[in-house]
């Protein structure tokens, strides 16, 4: 990857919607060199797929939270609940905590419902939740 593809990702960034011919009038580069770059950028896996920012008031998931989860050793989470629409992210974790989720809900309900039942249905040793009261950057 060079200094003429982190620009190109750049503005995918930005807009994933831009045309090869729009970024190439951008960067002063024919529009098939940059759309051949881009397909080897997939190709190579640098891109691994494109997607949307939404607006979370917009869709309903205005409270963010965040769950820190210790697992019994011997134990995992079902990845069922890596499938739920309110699981955003999920990382493995060093430390005292196995993982964190982040997980975004229309409202405090919602949220209490979700915890105590991943608490009843999982082998969770302990949870620590942090809810976010102000996204000051988020990007994907």
């Amino acid at each position: 990857m060079d200094n003429k593809d982190r620009k190109i990702l750049d503005l995918l960034r930005e807009d994933c919607r831009s045309t090869s011919k729009e970024i190439a009038e951008k960067l002063s580069m024919r529009p098939t060199t940059v759309h051949q770059r881009i397909v080897k950028l997939k190709r190579d896996g640098v891109i691994e797929k494109f997607t949307v920012k939404l607006n979370d008031k917009k869709m309903g998931e205005e409270f963010t939270a965040f769950m820190f989860i210790k697992t019994n050793p011997s134990s995992e989470i079902s990845y069922r609940v890596f499938g739920d629409t309110h699981v955003k992210e999920v990382f493995g974790l060093t430390g005292e905590y196995d993982m964190m989720m982040k997980m975004k809900f229309s409202d405090v309900k919602e949220f209490n419902d979700f915890i105590l039942d991943f608490r009843r249905r999982e082998n969770v040793v302990s949870t620590v939740t942090m809810v976010a009261t102000a996204k000051i950057k988020e990007d994907i």
